[in-house]
């Protein structure tokens, strides 16, 4: 492991250089904070679960009220008894011990399967209306009448 640097500049000729070891200049972000594109993958994925639930939250609001919903990066390496083979892309947890109910989206299963940004969008819509589907006892198309429709 290496031997972490001091953040302070030792010498007063440090403290006004511009240039870094190497001789480059100063390295800061690329993109200010303020333009989208500074975003990283995960906080663009938590939008699209954000705005999916929203929108089935105003369909199903009653059904839904309690449930959390998250995001985690990569399922546990335990698979739940009806799972079987492959890695899930999500999981419905049914309320206990005074736990709502809960609906897990894994990131990173559903970007791997994911062919372009509108592919990653209709896939954590259609993973969560599985989720809720599963949650509610009903058939997904009954959540969301697009469910596995190519926009």
């Amino acid at each position: 492991m290496g031997r972490m640097r001091d953040l302070v500049p030792s010498s007063p000729s440090v403290r006004g250089s511009r240039r870094d070891r190497r001789g480059r200049g100063m390295r800061g972000p690329l993109l200010p904070m303020s333009v989208p594109a500074h975003r990283t993958r995960a906080e663009r994925f938590d939008e699209h679960v954000l705005a999916t639930v929203q929108r089935l939250e105003a369909a199903w609001g009653r059904e839904l009220a309690g449930t959390e919903f998250a995001v985690e990066d990569v399922p546990p390496s335990d698979p739940a008894p009806w799972e079987h083979g492959g890695v899930p892309m999500g999981r419905y947890f049914p309320a206990e011990s005074g736990q709502p109910d809960r609906i897990l989206v894994y990131r990173r299963p559903v970007e791997s399967r994911a062919a372009d940004a509108g592919d990653l969008v209709d896939l954590v819509r259609d993973v969560l209306v599985e989720q809720v589907a599963h949650m509610l006892g009903r058939r997904p198309d009954e959540i969301d009448p697009h469910y596995r429709e190519i926009d």
